[in-house]
């Protein structure tokens, strides 16, 4: 197996229990590795959540991290995906002086061009939404920078993979 390190994609099924997300992460904690991205959300079966955490090491390591994962007792089942084998989004937030929005007109080519959406305009300030891969919030961030920004924000990795999961049935039967 090769050492050479990518970004994996992990996804945890798992009941939503209390200090579960603490006891996960200590399992990188204790490898020295780095959560790039973390998001924890509801899964497509009723009352089982889905961790999908981005992390940057070798296939070897990840199918180690895999198995510690999957002994929590709370935890259904685990995987993990090449970046290629997944869809995957990333949300943007930027807050900026609305008098920007009216006195910059480079601001609003910024806006159309990067295909940004206002999610809400007021005297002080309006905030923008951008989705898309990371390349692309990162560079609106750095167009935007130039003009000031107030506040940002950007979200994890939210996916799906190409290939259909076999977690389905397993989560179907696990629910009856």
């Amino acid at each position: 197996m090769s050492a050479e390190k990518n970004l994996y994609t992990i996804s945890v099924y798992t009941e939503n229990n209390i200090g579960l997300l603490n006891r996960i992460s200590a399992i990188f904690q204790r490898r020295h590795i780095n959560i790039e991205s973390l998001n924890i959300s509801p899964s497509e079966i009723e009352g089982v959540a889905k961790f999908t955490m981005v992390v940057n090491m070798s296939e070897e390591s990840v199918k180690k991290i895999i198995g510690q994962i999957e002994k929590q007792v709370e935890v259904i089942k685990a995987y993990f995906h090449n970046e290629e084998d997944t869809i995957y989004q990333v949300s943007g937030l930027f807050k900026i002086k609305s008098e920007l929005l009216f006195e910059e007109p480079q601001i609003q080519n910024i806006i159309k061009e990067s295909h940004a959406r206002i999610v809400t305009v007021n005297t002080a300030f309006f905030v923008l939404e951008k989705s898309g891969r990371k390349e692309e919030i990162v560079a609106l961030y750095n167009q935007l920078s130039v003009f000031g920004i107030m506040q940002y924000t950007r979200s994890g990795h939210i996916s799906v993979t190409k290939e259909e999961m076999k977690i389905s049935a397993l989560l179907a039967a696990y629910n009856n």
